[in-house]
C-alpha cells in the first residue's frame, strides 16, 4: 500500500537508463509522484541512432546477470558485498517480473563462466560456497567439458534481457501508474529542482549515468556485434590477459550479442576495422554450438557503447545541499547497471523513506 506521507510527496529522477526508470517504478510503489527528466528515453532498438546516442547506455547493453569475477570474497571490500546483494534482490525481482509480465523481454536460461586462468577467489568456488553466495543450479564443469584452453568453468541458472524490451515496458510501467516525464538536458542535479515549478520537490535522485563533473568517473568503450542467430546459454569466457569474449541472448526478435572489448578511458565513437571478424571468431572456439548445421553467422549491426564507470565504485549516497531539499545520488554502474538496478532502487527508497519518516520497502 502507498504511504500517506510518502504519497504528499514528490521526486525527481534525473536518466531514463535502467536504474533510473528503476528506481523511478519503485518510488512509485512507495507512493511517491515523481517526474523522470532526460535527454534520452527508451525506444525500439532499430530506431535508435548508434552515434547520437552513444552515451545512452542502457540500449547498448549486453543486459544479463552473471556471476564471474565480481563474485566477493572474504577479502572483498563493503562496497562488493554491498553490490552482490543488490545483485541477488535484483535477481529475486527479476524472477517476479518474468512470471508476472511475460512480455517485460526477460528470459531465465543456463549462464556459463569460463576461465583459462582463474583468480583465487574463484578457483575454488564449490556447490557450498556458491549456495551460500545465492547462486541457484550451480554446476561445476569436469575438465573434458571444457572448451580448449579454459581450465575452470561452472554453469547456473541466470536471467538475460532484450534492453529495449524490457526498458519500453519498465517507462510503460512508469506513465501508466502516473508518472511524469520531460525531456530535458540538465547541467546540474540541482537544476532539476526549478527546472518544473509545477512538479517542485525536496528530493532529486541523480542516476545520471556519469554524474556531473565527478572526477572519479571515467568511461569504458566496449564493441559488440548483434546477430541474428539465435542462442540457447548464455556465455562469459575469461582470458588469461584479463581480456573476454560472451555472448547473451536477447531473445524477443533481439538476435544474440556477442562482444568482449572494454577499453577504459576510450572515446571513439567508430567500430573498430576486423574486430566484428575476432568477436565472433573467439565465441565460436568457446561455443561452436552458435552454429550448429553448418550456419554461418547474421550480423545485424556493430555497436559502440560507453558504459560510465566510476573509481571506487558507484556512487550511492545522499547529500543535503541546504533550503530542506537533497539531492541522493545512484551512479557510475559501469557494466552492471541491470544486474544491481532493483537492489539500488530499494536502497534509493530507503533514504528518501528515512528523511521523511515513511515506510522502507
Amino acid at each position: 500500500m502507498r504511504s500517506q506521507i510518502a504519497a504528499k510527496e514528490r521526486v525527481v529522477v534525473i536518466g531514463a537508463g535502467v536504474v533510473g526508470l528503476t528506481i523511478a517504478l519503485h518510488l512509485q510503489t512507495l507512493g511517491f509522484e515523481v517526474l523522470i527528466l532526460a535527454k534520452d528515453f527508451p525506444g525500439p532498438f532499430e530506431t535508435l541512432d548508434p552515434q547520437a546516442q552513444i552515451n545512452y547506455a542502457s540500449p547498448w547493453a549486453g543486459a544479463h546477470n552473471g556471476w564471474g569475477r565480481d563474485l566477493p570474497t572474504g577479502e572483498a571490500t563493503p562496497e562488493d558485498w554491498r553490490d552482490h546483494r543488490f545483485a541477488l534482490e535484483t535477481f529475486a525481482r527479476m524472477t517476479a517480473i518474468q512470471a508476472q509480465h511475460p512480455e517485460a523481454g526477460l528470459t531465465f536460461t543456463r549462464g556459463f563462466e569460463y576461465f583459462d586462468d582463474p583468480p583465487e577467489h574463484i578457483k575454488y568456488l564449490n556447490h557450498e560456497k556458491a549456495s551460500a553466495l545465492g547462486m541457484e543450479e550451480f554446476c561445476l564443469l569436469h575438465r573434458d567439458n571444457l572448451p580448449k584452453g579454459v581450465t575452470f568453468g561452472y554453469s547456473f541458472r541466470t536471467w538475460c534481457l532484450n534492453p529495449m524490451v524490457y526498458c519500453c515496458f519498465l517507462l510503460r510501467r512508469f506513465v501508466y501508474e502516473g508518472g511524469k516525464i520531460q525531456k530535458r538536458e540538465l547541467r546540474s542535479p540541482e537544476e532539476a529542482f526549478v527546472v518544473s515549478p509545477s512538479h517542485s520537490a525536496r528530493f532529486v535522485v541523480n542516476a545520471s549515468g556519469s554524474g556531473f563533473n565527478d572526477d572519479k568517473v571515467f568511461i569504458t568503450r566496449g564493441q559488440t556485434c548483434v546477430v541474428a542467430n539465435p542462442c540457447d546459454v548464455s556465455i562469459s569466457r575469461h582470458y588469461a590477459d584479463g581480456s573476454a569474449s560472451f555472448c547473451i541472448p536477447r531473445n524477443f526478435d533481439g538476435g544474440t550479442i556477442i562482444g568482449g572489448t572494454q577499453e577504459p578511458n576510450n572515446w571513439s565513437s567508430e567500430p573498430a576495422p576486423g574486430l566484428r571478424l575476432e568477436l565472433l571468431k573467439n565465441l565460436t572456439e568457446t561455443y561452436p554450438h552458435i552454429l550448429s548445421k553448418g550456419e554461418c553467422f547474421r550480423p545485424l549491426r556493430d555497436i559502440v557503447g560507453r558504459r560510465p564507470t566510476r573509481k571506487g565504485g558507484m556512487r550511492l549516497e545522499k547529500e543535503e545541499i541546504g533550503q530542506g531539499r537533497a539531492v541522493v545520488h545512484a551512479y557510475g554502474a559501469g557494466g552492471r547497471g541491470y544486474e544491481l538496478s532493483w537492489g539500488v532502487a530499494r536502497s534509493v527508497g530507503c533514504m528518501i523513506a528515512d528523511a521523511i519518516g515513511g515506510p522502507k520497502q
